[in-house]
């Protein structure tokens, strides 16, 4: 067989083999292409994800700050609006407080107001039935010390250092007697009043005495008149009661007198319950 005739089969199977590496090779060229092609893919797919991870993670922070930035001014608010509750609470104890001391006072004040109404309403009543008597000159009403007075001289019911009624004094008594007898649920107290001059003698060792026996003479004379026992009572006040200084003798003359105050009528004060409500909010 020609040499060149046996060659042909070895190059052919030697050019297959070839085909067939190199098939193989761009094979798993391809194959290591399409798995970068894949790798890279799915990397950016993970780098996406990590991405949208990351900006979710951002957001979610950002959203987080913000709810907490939201609760601290929230909490704020509440603290303030507490204060603001538990200082309204204060200010409305405060204020019932006082609407209740006000009230009170309030009250107080009417009552007092009645009071004085019903003061002057028996001072108009007196001066009214006494009124002839007032512009005669035979006696004076006056309020002083807080006492309602009917206020008459010495010197036109007794002599000096006596306690004996003169006849004048006996007239005017009994006129008052007559006039006084209408206030049947009112007291009076008739008390005696003496100049400094001294007085001793031996019925009147002192002014004490004087001023009190005079004033039970005129107590008894009212009763004889027809004024009630259990609306009058006496006493003296001697020299220690002046209405005016003892230096000149008009002075001592007006020192010198009798004087008959009108008792309060007890319905016209405050009852004791009254005074110790109002002892304990002071």
């Amino acid at each position: 067989m020609p040499k060149n005739v046996l060659r042909l089969p070895i190059v052919a199977l030697a050019c297959a083999a070839c085909v067939t590496t190199s098939s193989r090779d761009q094979t798993v060229a391809d194959l290591n292409r399409q798995h970068q092609e894949e790798l890279a893919k799915a990397k950016a797919a993970d780098d996406a994800r990590a991405g949208e991870l990351a900006k979710k993670a951002a957001d979610a922070e950002a959203a987080r700050k913000s709810l907490e930035t939201t609760l601290g001014e929230a909490q704020k608010r509440a603290d303030e609006l507490n204060k603001l509750l538990e200082g309204s609470s204060a200010d409305r104890e405060k204020l019932n407080k006082l609407l209740q001391a006000s009230s009170a006072q309030l009250e107080e004040l009417r009552k007092q107001k009645a009071a004085a109404e019903a003061r002057a309403a028996t001072y108009k009543s007196l001066t009214d039935r006494l009124r002839s008597m007032i512009d005669a000159g035979q006696l004076s009403v006056k309020i002083r010390k807080g006492r309602m007075l009917i206020s008459m001289p010495n010197d036109v019911l007794f002599d000096s250092g006596s306690a004996v009624l003169k006849k004048a004094g006996q007239e005017t008594l009994t006129q008052l007697a007559q006039a006084l007898s209408g206030l049947s649920d009112r007291q009076f107290l008739v008390a005696g009043n003496t100049d400094d001059k001294p007085i001793r003698t031996a019925r009147f060792p002192s002014n004490w005495e004087l001023s009190t026996e005079r004033a039970v003479v005129v107590t008894r004379f009212l009763i004889n008149k027809g004024m009630k026992p259990e609306q009058l009572g006496a006493l003296g006040y001697g020299e220690f009661d002046p209405i005016a200084p003892n230096d000149t003798a008009e002075h001592r003359g007006q020192n010198r007198r009798i004087e008959i105050q009108l008792q309060p009528n007890l319905s016209e004060l405050p009852a004791m319950e009254d005074l110790a409500s109002s002892s304990g909010q002071q």
